[in-house]
């Protein structure tokens, strides 16, 4: 008997495995967009990364506070220093005589002003003697009056009796002799008193005005003195500064001075860079900040290291502007053709001083960071 079993064509076995093929990608393309879809929602989304990112710290620039010529120049570029040691020394002659000077001037201070309270005493003696002046003019003024009047009386006298013969012309004229003289030593006597007590009054203004300087105050707190002191420590203060010191531990940077080099106060001399407080300055895209908070971990990697070597940092603050907005020459909006462009905001992440110890960078090397923002309990920017 003949087999009446159709044959299936050999194309539409290949149609239908080709449909079976493509129905399992179809699947494995879903189950991989959902997973993918799974992990964007519940993991992915909160982590915002960025390698518009560089390594950058608040540099220390050494300048000198007084000017001079540069004796000693005791470090290079590229040398490490720690926090106080010796970087330059500006040549100390004309410091070193300006102290002595001053230190001669507080000296000639302190004795004018025990000067003048040694005058204080002399002043008070004086006093005393001009008033017992005033008293012995008094009394002789009133012993002057006293003969001024006897005087008087006697010629009166005398010229009441001249009529009657009574009284010779000689004792006449001794009479008016001895009232003449009387007023004479009555006017010598008040000028006297007179003098006296201006003699005292010179002598009570002369103590007033040398008590102005000392009252109040002992030698050392005396204010001419205090000023001699004053002036002394400043030039204490500059000789001090004619040796110029680290600030802080780091590198040397930027040197531009030579020995024999003329400075003045303020001009920059050299850097040095703190390499243990280094940070990073990570530049996001605006639309990627909205859940990211002061205190969020990071994860940043360092192009000289690659990804073998992972820091871990803290967001620690937000710039207070895009970096077009403080270029040097600003975006102006202002005119018909404008086009959006996204910008970027510098965000500042703490690097851990121990991670950099192990593995030092230095300023302006390029980073990748990684935020996780997914504790969104942490300051706003």
């Amino acid at each position: 008997m003949s087999d009446t079993t159709p044959s299936i064509p050999t194309n539409v076995t290949r149609v239908n495995r080709r449909k079976k093929l493509l129905m399992a990608l179809a699947a494995v393309v879903a189950v991989a967009a959902a997973g993918f879809a799974g992990y964007w929602f519940f993991y992915g989304s909160y982590f915002v990364s960025t390698d518009n990112a560089y390594a950058a710290v608040e540099i220390a620039q050494v300048t000198p506070s007084v000017g001079g010529t540069i004796s000693e120049m005791l470090v290079t570029d590229t040398q490490a220093v720690k926090k106080g040691d010796v970087l330059v020394k500006i040549d100390q002659t004309d410091a070193k005589l300006a102290l002595a000077q001053a230190e001669a001037d507080l000296g000639r201070a302190i004795r004018r002003v025990k000067g003048f309270v040694a005058r204080d005493g002399s002043l008070k003696a004086q006093i005393e003697a001009r008033d017992a002046d005033v008293t012995r003019a008094t009394a002789q003024l009133k012993s002057a009056e006293a003969d001024f009047e006897r005087a008087d009386i006697d010629l009166k006298r005398r010229e009441a009796l001249s009529a009657s013969g009574s009284v010779s012309g000689d004792e006449i004229t001794h009479a008016r002799n001895a009232f003449s003289t009387a007023k004479a030593n009555l006017a010598a006597a008040r000028a006297a008193i007179a003098q006296a007590k201006a003699n005292l009054g010179t002598a009570v203004s002369a103590r007033e005005a040398n008590a102005v300087l000392i009252t109040g105050t002992t030698v050392e707190t005396n204010p001419e003195v205090a000023l001699a002191r004053a002036r002394r420590d400043q030039a204490a203060v500059d000789l001090a500064r004619t040796v110029i010191r680290s600030p802080v531990d780091g590198i040397v940077a930027k040197r531009q001075v030579e020995v024999g080099q003329r400075v003045q106060a303020g001009m920059p001399l050299l850097t040095v860079v703190p390499v243990h407080e280094m940070h990073v300055d990570a530049n996001f895209k605006e639309v990627q900040l909205r859940k990211v908070r002061v205190g969020q971990p990071a994860q940043i990697h360092a192009d000289i290291y690659g990804s073998s070597v992972t820091y871990h940092g803290i967001v620690e603050g937000f710039s207070g502007g895009s970096g077009s907005a403080f270029s040097a020459i600003p975006a102006q909006n202002a005119t018909g053709n404008w086009i959006k462009v996204v910008q970027r905001l510098p965000v500042r992440i703490k690097l851990d001083p121990a991670e950099l110890s192990r593995h030092p960078i230095k300023v302006g090397l390029s980073m990748d960071v990684v935020i996780d923002t997914r504790n969104l309990d942490k300051q706003r920017m």
